[in-house]
């Protein structure tokens, strides 16, 4: 190795040693400071500040020492090969301050998202079985689940899948297909939602629903069947819109604290609705979803509910709502009298005290709709009404949840979508337990006592008592 090269070495070995000696000290001094108790924080500044002078005053030396080798390094070069005058000066090191680099500033602005961007993606799906002790395998519910009755084995009674989210600051949508419902054959996929909200003012308290979406028409319909304690909603609400849904568009209002309160009262567990707005108005076909309109008049329906927070966190919620229209019944047999497209009008009445931990669900509707008269065989728009109530309890197991239920409903009236708008009385009592082992998976056990009537032109007397256990194991994802 030639002179030169070992006075660099020596210089930058001794130049690197004095900086990793210097680094432990530091670090020590910011570990100590870390554990040091509050009354001697000041005095551990002091030490560390005249440690770094030290530290400073020590490289200085050094760099001084450094300089004076390099020059003399320099010169005996110089001396060597006789070159002094034309070979560059080596460089020199100045005792100096802390170099800040000017770093070019970083751009915090993010790119725009594409709407295909701010989708989200969820679901849930729910496997049943409804034959445990059963005692009438002719009590069927058309309307509820076609596994109750002679086909009872295991079901998949809902495959959701839902797409939603914001496509702009001001539109969002959302879309919820279904590839278990209800049909002839198994695993029907169909569409059950697909709307679009625009909202009219920047904290979106005003905004329209447009598309396939629940009509906002009583508590239970509007509440999903996720969150839903019963396995089936009842007969005398869920009469009014079959699956709950139809083409339509509607104005909906709420202020943002109660929107963040409907939206608190479902992702707490509480069984809220979900958010349809305190104020909502519009107009749908009325044939109900996924079949087309039969007739020229639309639907209209208004709806009012108002969520109330009383000291101590209770919340109780009560609501109105009511529809009119014309609707035209698709199926009826060679016999039967009377015109097709019938008045159809309801208003109910809502009142819910969420359950913390106790908590009464309740609603009542009354109204005019078609229905099937055994009597003289004729079509025509009736008298209807019922309702239900519900008793709950909540109780918090673990990482879940333990939700005792008990729910008694009753209704007169007919079902219009059915064959001949068929006529029933239903007088049923329900006695549950759903228990929430994780946000994931939910088991729901639910024994029914059932005392159903249901008539029409082909079974002008019927009438079927019985009782049976049924089991839901639903996964959230």
């Amino acid at each position: 190795m030639s002179i030169a090269l070992r006075f660099r070495y020596t210089t930058w070995v001794c130049a690197t040693f004095a900086i990793l000696a210097a680094g432990p000290v530091i670090f020590a001094a910011d570990a100590d400071a870390a554990s040091t108790a509050p009354q001697d924080i000041a005095a551990e500044i002091q030490q560390l500040r005249t440690t770094i002078r030290e530290q400073r005053a020590a490289i200085d030396t050094l760099l001084q020492q450094v300089n004076a080798q390099e020059a003399a390094l320099a010169r005996m070069e110089a001396r060597t090969a006789g070159t002094a005058s034309t070979r560059p000066g080596p460089p020199t090191f100045a005792a100096v301050a802390p170099v800040h680099r000017n770093v070019a500033p970083v751009d915090s602005t993010e790119r725009p998202k594409h709407w295909y961007e701010r989708i989200n993606f969820r679901g849930y799906t729910q496997l049943r079985y409804s034959g445990i002790g059963e005692t009438n395998p002719n009590l069927t519910c058309e309307q509820c689940d076609r596994g109750i009755g002679r086909r009872n084995g295991i079901t998949i009674r809902r495959a959701r899948l839902v797409f939603s989210g914001d496509l702009s600051d001001h539109v969002s949508m959302y879309f919820q297909p279904d590839f278990a419902s209800n049909s002839s054959s198994l695993h029907f996929g169909q569409i059950r939602d697909l709307y679009f909200d625009v909202a009219l003012d920047k904290d979106k308290e005003f905004r329209i629903r447009a598309g396939q979406s629940k009509v906002p028409f009583g508590f239970e319909n509007l509440q999903s069947s996720q969150n839903r304690l019963a396995l089936d909603r009842a007969d005398a609400i869920n009469s009014a819109v079959v699956n709950e849904r139809d083409l339509g568009v509607y104005l909906m209002w709420a202020p943002t604290h109660i929107r963040q309160r409907f939206k608190y009262l479902v992702d707490s567990g509480l069984k809220g609705s979900g958010d349809y707005g305190v104020l909502a108005a519009g107009v749908f076909n009325g044939q109900n979803a996924n079949r087309p309109e039969a007739n020229t008049n639309l639907h209209k329906v208004a709806r009012f509910s108002y969520p109330m927070q009383f000291r101590g966190g209770r919340i109780i919620e009560a609501g109105v709502q009511a529809y009119t229209g014309l609707y035209t019944v698709a199926e009826r047999g060679t016999s039967t009298r009377g015109p097709s497209t019938l008045p159809d009008r309801r208003i109910g009445l809502t009142f819910v005290v969420y359950p913390q931990p106790f908590g009464i669900q309740a609603e009542y509707n009354w109204g005019t709709g078609p229905v099937y008269t055994p009597a003289v065989q004729t079509l025509s728009s009736r008298e209807l009404m019922g309702g239900y109530v519900q008793l709950m309890h909540r109780k918090q197991v673990l990482s879940g949840a333990v939700t005792a239920f008990f729910k008694n409903q009753y209704y007169s009236g007919g079902k219009k979508y059915e064959f001949d708008a068929r006529r029933y009385l239903v007088r049923d009592n329900e006695l549950g337990i759903e228990w929430q082992f994780s946000p994931l998976v939910e088991l729901t056990g639910m024994y029914t006592r059932a005392d159903r009537t249901y008539e029409d032109s082909r079974m002008p007397n019927n009438r079927h008592f019985g009782r049976l256990l049924r089991l839901q194991l639903q996964f959230n994802y």
